[in-house]
């Protein structure tokens, strides 16, 4: 009888549980993915910590969407101004406005489908949706998630956890880690709105393109030392720098570095004394956009393009693959002048 009885209390303990317990992650997705399909629109602003370089980079990250394929994110680096960038997608395709070398790309691509993106919404649900081996947890305000990452050429960070607020189902903070575990990027989302009121003005590309819209900086301020030249901080094994050239050209000094070994690659960085492009102006880009942290780059078969400091880097090999050409590039750092 006590036998009986000990199992019937564990019986309704279970089942009391089971009526008023937590979410499981699958009711909690199914949440999550109903709430993308119903959504309208929606605005954000978060604070993104990047530490993937020698010092933390510290951005105020502003957020528009309009449903489906409408999308607006301007990244303003709250350390140097010339590391801000807008990305922007609209029925004409997508752009990505580089003011401090007053140059924009035009690219036609699914961004931001199939690849993350640790400021959007419908690309954190997406990445939940594909990890089967998905970790959940709960907190007392928080659903928690831990999946695997789909950055494109990037394997150096393969996980992110996520946070949603419990109430609201809004993103409260993402962290992107890399394979031990210790956190690479932070995303803190200070501001959050679903269904907000966004005027399609936001997404027009003449308005965003237009003379004044976003403050391209004056080549005064974008002055650099003499010869400051930037370098890798990681080779490959057994690639050593073997030849360094400097030649001047009508808009200022272009550095050819070439580096020769099992992995040889030629780096070409060029510092403007004027601007020989136009940010009104976009230039039709003949590659894939690649997320390079701090930076989106333009991959072809053979380079990697990418502006960084108000300079343009090209990175050119055919040895080298997709990821070692994202690992060089985001290895190039502001530290390692010459």
């Amino acid at each position: 009888m006590k036998r009986f009885m000990l199992l019937l209390v564990v019986l309704v303990a279970a089942i009391t549980m089971a009526a008023c317990g937590e979410e499981t992650a699958e009711d909690v997705l199914a949440d999550l993915e109903k709430q993308v399909g119903d959504m309208e629109s929606f605005r954000a602003t978060a604070d993104m910590t990047m530490n993937t370089g020698e010092e933390p980079q510290h951005y105020q990250v502003n957020l528009w969407h309009l449903k489906d394929d409408y999308f607006k994110v301007e990244m303003n680096n709250q350390t140097d101004e010339k590391g801000n960038q807008v990305i922007l997608r609209n029925e004409e395709g997508v752009f990505v406005l580089t003011p401090s070398i007053n140059k924009s790309y035009k690219f036609q691509n699914d961004w931001p489908q199939h690849h993350s993106q640790p400021y959007l919404y419908q690309s954190l649900v997406n990445d939940i949706q594909a990890d089967s081996e998905r970790e959940y947890q709960t907190t007392e305000n928080y659903y928690v998630f831990k999946v695997k990452t789909d950055y494109k050429g990037n394997q150096q960070l393969p996980l992110q956890e996520i946070y949603f607020h419990k109430k609201s189902l809004q993103p409260a903070l993402v962290r992107v880690q890399d394979q031990t575990g210790e956190t690479m990027v932070e995303v803190d989302f200070t501001e959050f709105e679903f269904n907000a009121n966004i005027s399609m003005d936001e997404f027009d590309t003449d308005e965003n393109l237009a003379e004044g819209a976003v403050s391209v900086p004056t080549m005064a301020e974008l002055e650099t030392e003499e010869n400051e030249i930037y370098f890798p901080t990681t080779l490959p094994e057994g690639t050593s720098l073997v030849q360094e050239e400097s030649i001047s050209f009508d808009n200022g000094e272009r550095t050819i570095l070439t580096f020769e070994g099992d992995k040889s690659f030629t780096l070409v960085q060029e510092m403007y004394e004027s601007y020989p492009t136009s940010l009104e102006i976009p230039v039709y880009a003949n590659g894939e956009m690649v997320d390079l942290g701090m930076e989106v780059g333009v991959m072809t078969d053979q380079t990697l393009e990418w502006e960084q400091d108000g300079m343009r880097f090209v990175l050119a090999s055919d040895s080298l693959t997709v990821n070692e050409k994202v690992d060089l590039a985001k290895s190039v750092m502001k530290s390692m002048v010459k």
